[in-house]
């Protein structure tokens, strides 16, 4: 008897952002090892569930990966001839669709639980992110799970940073400056964000410089963190518009290096563009708590 527990897998692979390539023979005709109906979760490594087995099988699971590898969202199906084209002895005829149902997510790690992050990570969630939320402080993470963002209660937020996969998307947002200085220092040392953003003003922005370069951070590392962040476009000291403008820093970025980051695994360095510049005032105060 087979175990057809997709449903729990794939449930599984929406919480963890992991995309998937649903399979279902929708019309059999014939001997064929499975009926219409019958389906089975394709990811870049695994598989779950079976059609069946034998040479239907092992062309689903191609045509899935192959569908995976170039990050089609369109679904597609394919009719087979089990004898003719298959050499399958079972000989009937199946069609099976493919259907593209968990979105690719980039990996980002918040670091800080205060007004613009509440606004923000509520917008992010809606995109095709899967954040990882940071704070010493139980206490500000609001009630109700947000679907997408897994809550993270620490007293070492720079302890935190080791553990993150390699390629994400970071931003520093904490309610206290020095924090956010060793958070920086640690990012910059793994040498791998995708994107590293800290919130703030031009002021902050060389302070941070100076103190990093103490630190013996060459101008070359400096570069790679923003600060300050958001589009240009879109001012405002409103912790929504500021959320806004973030977030609309980030679509930038996946949007336009995402095609080749998931390909090649590389880094891919933007050159820096006019970006909205929110105060210190604006960072203590609306962040801070």
């Amino acid at each position: 008897m087979f175990k057809d527990n997709w449903i729990q897998i794939l449930a599984e692979l929406e919480r963890k952002g992991e995309p998937c390539v649903l399979v279902t023979v929708v019309e059999h005709k014939g001997s064929t090892p499975r009926d219409s109906g019958t389906k089975m979760l394709v990811t870049e490594q695994g598989c779950y569930a079976t059609i069946g087995g034998g040479h239907l099988e092992y062309k689903a699971l191609k045509l899935a990966r192959d569908m995976l590898l170039r990050g089609e969202q369109q679904m597609k199906v394919e009719r087979f001839n089990l004898g003719a084209s298959l050499g399958q002895c079972c000989g009937g005829m199946a069609s099976i669709m493919l259907e593209p149902v968990v979105q690719a997510r980039h990996h980002l790690v918040l670091f800080g639980a205060g007004h613009v992050a509440k606004a923000l990570v509520h917008i992010l969630a809606t995109l095709p992110f899967r954040i990882t939320w940071i704070d010493e402080r139980e206490s500000e993470f609001p009630l109700e799970q947000i679907a997408n963002v897994t809550q993270v209660v620490s007293d070492d937020s720079v302890g935190e940073i080791a553990s993150q996969p390699a390629n994400s998307f970071y931003l520093v947002m904490t309610h206290n400056h020095q924090l956010d200085l060793e958070l920086c220092a640690k990012i910059l040392k793994r040498q791998d964000a995708r994107y590293f953003g800290v919130i703030g003003s031009k002021t902050k922005r060389k302070r941070f410089d100076y103190k990093l370069k103490e630190r013996g951070f060459s101008e070359a590392n400096l570069t790679q963190m923003i600060c300050p962040i958001g589009l240009s476009e879109v001012s405002g000291k409103h912790p929504a518009e500021i959320a806004v403008s973030v977030a609309g820093e980030l679509i930038r970025e996946y949007q336009q290096v995402g095609t080749l980051a998931a390909v090649t695994g590389s880094i891919v360095t933007q050159v820096a563009s006019p970006r909205a510049e929110f105060s210190d005032i604006t960072n203590d105060v609306v962040v801070a708590q």
